[in-house]
């Protein structure tokens, strides 16, 4: 079975790109899949909220909803960035939409699913 992190951008696309990314995982992974979010990405969620307004507020809460609401596995990391953490998981395929992030993951030669053409997820 094959691991999906959710970095915390991607968790925003549903309510900032108007895309349904669950129904978009199933449609690109063509193997049976478990979704999760490390604790750091909650915390940025949380912040998001507390600092910021509008579109971005409302898509952090809902995002926040969605963590509750869907089997999604929280991963307990250590004190780093969430960017570090997820780049220390190596055994996991990862959703985001962060370019320095793609890059590093891209030179370790992991596989990344991003939002293309602001209408669907691609996997590379």
């Amino acid at each position: 079975m094959k691991k999906i992190i959710i970095d915390t951008n991607f968790l925003l696309i549903p309510i900032t790109q108007g895309v349904d990314i669950f129904s978009e995982f199933d449609r690109i992974m063509d193997e049976p899949f478990q979704l999760f979010v490390v604790d750091k990405t909650i915390e940025e969620l949380n912040t998001i909220i507390q600092d910021q307004s509008g579109k971005d507020k409302q898509a952090a809460a809902f995002a926040l909803q969605i963590i509750e609401q869907r089997p999604l596995n929280i991963i307990k990391t250590g004190k780093g960035h969430a960017d570090g953490e997820i780049l220390a998981l190596k055994e996991y395929i990862v959703a985001t939409q962060d370019k320095e992030l793609k890059e590093k993951l891209r030179q370790q030669g992991r596989k990344v699913i991003f939002l293309r053409q602001k209408s669907h997820l691609n996997i590379q």
